[in-house]
């Protein structure tokens, strides 16, 4: 019983930052790493009051959560989440590029406008944010984990360009 309790403390003291956590993977991210002892900031897009859910949550559980709006193909959004995280917080060990958007559709029907918004969110905000996150690890290090997809080789059909993404990602 000692080795369990040890075990879901690991992250005692530690702060974890997860992008796109208001539902879904990142949701799910956000609710382990705080039984694992994190303090979490669960980052969201547009989705308000699913990310006050899972702080809520996590709270109610006996963890430590807040919620930070930012879009993470924006690089001032992205500045302000880690500024916001850090005045909160003091320091950041985890970082998890959760955040991700998808649009199924045969290549033919794709436009700019969808290639960008993907590209930028899937993989230039997972740039940003891991940029952002090195230098704030400082010498004591930290970790970061990016989330991929099976897409990137299971290619099914209408997901060329999502499956591009999660291919940069791997």
């Amino acid at each position: 019983m000692d080795q369990m309790v040890q075990y879901m403390k690991k992250l005692e003291n530690k702060v974890a930052l997860v992008t796109g956590a208001s539902k879904g993977i990142g949701a799910a991210i956000a609710k382990k790493l705080a039984t694992e002892g994190a303090a979490v900031v669960v980052n969201y897009g547009a989705a308000q009051a699913d990310a006050e859910k899972v702080v809520a949550e996590i709270v109610s559980n006996g963890g430590k959560a807040i919620a930070i709006q930012a879009d993470v193909s924006k690089a001032a959004d992205v500045d302000r989440l880690f500024a916001e995280a850090l005045s909160r917080y003091g320091s950041l060990d985890v970082l998890v590029n959760n955040a991700g958007i998808y649009e199924w559709a045969p290549i033919e029907a794709f436009t700019e406008e969808s290639f960008h918004r993907q590209f930028n969110i899937n993989v230039l905000g997972l740039i940003l944010a891991s940029k952002i996150a090195v230098n704030s690890f400082g010498e004591k290090g930290g970790s970061i984990i990016n989330i991929g997809s099976v897409v990137s080789s299971a290619t099914p059909a209408g997901s060329a360009v999502y499956t591009a993404t999660k291919s940069a990602v791997d």
